[in-house]
């Protein structure tokens, strides 16, 4: 098994998506949370001049996580599978190696470890623009306890993971890439963004947006330090839903992630390669 998942780990290593999506991601997140808002004017910031100081690293940073990030991390895993369909190398990954399942957890097991790079590389760039900041600001370039640190990156991680099964999901049912996207990214702005939006009006949707991947996202930011104004006010991102607790976000992330490759990893193995 492990000389799959390193294969794999290969193959998503010399895909020039893989790079492409990591270096939008990694500009973007800065772009967003550093430099956007400082440029305007700091002290009009949710968190004033503290927000892009070392110290709020963790809060500022996962705040992008639950949908821009979870919109990268989607296309990820569609392109892990569904540019297979494209390129027409299942039928080979299936009569040469072991079967299916084996080859597809293979695949998910690649995809969770690449999504850790994602973490640590914008955690990375927002570091060193928060010290940029705080050089020009003359103010103090203390950063969060490591304990703080590694439970962000750690929920940086889980958040994305099942954007990336969602991914995964899609681009089997579609068998291709281009339709996945377009569902995806449909679902995220759409089904999420919407109805989270018209939760505080309508009763009813209440509950169903306590289950969205955003919904727990967000409230797992917000518990580590994440403005609840900044996540109101995130641009295409934003929401103003309920937010739960720890617990129940930590637990419907993980859920919703098996059970995304779960119901892919059934339609992988009753359904025809062709």
């Amino acid at each position: 098994m492990t000389r799959h998942v390193l294969a794999e780990l290969l193959i998503l290593r010399k895909r020039a998506a893989t790079w492409i999506l990591l270096g939008i991601w990694t500009l973007l997140g800065v772009f967003f949370a550093y430099i956007v808002p400082y440029a305007l004017d700091p002290e009009d910031a949710t968190g004033g001049i503290r927000q892009f100081l070392p110290e709020s690293l963790a809060g500022t940073l996962i705040d992008g996580f639950p949908f821009f990030g979870g919109v990268f991390a989607l296309m990820l895993g569609v392109f892990a599978l569904g540019s297979e369909y494209g390129w027409d190398t299942l039928k080979s990954l299936f009569t040469q190696r072991p079967g299916r399942l084996r080859v597809f957890a293979a695949k998910l097991a690649a995809l969770a470890i690449v999504l850790v790079p994602f973490v640590l590389v914008l955690f990375a760039a927002g570091a060193a623009a928060s010290l940029v900041i705080a050089q020009i600001e003359g103010a103090p370039t203390e950063f969060p306890s490591a304990w703080l640190l590694l439970r962000a990156i750690a929920a940086g991680w889980l958040i994305l993971l099942p954007w990336a099964a969602l991914g995964v999901l899609l681009g089997v049912l579609t068998r291709g890439t281009s339709l996945a996207i377009g569902v995806g990214i449909l679902y995220a702005l759409v089904i999420e963004g919407l109805l989270s939006a018209f939760a505080d009006s309508v009763s009813v949707l209440e509950p169903l947006t306590q289950a969205f991947l955003r919904a727990n996202g967000y409230s797992l930011a917000a518990a580590l330090g994440a403005s609840v104004d900044a996540i109101e006010s995130n641009g295409p991102g934003s929401y103003a839903g309920p937010i739960v607790g720890s617990a129940q976000a930590l637990a419907v992330l993980v859920a919703s992630a098996a059970a995304f490759a779960g119901l892919a990893a059934f339609v992988l193995r009753r359904r025809d390669v062709e």
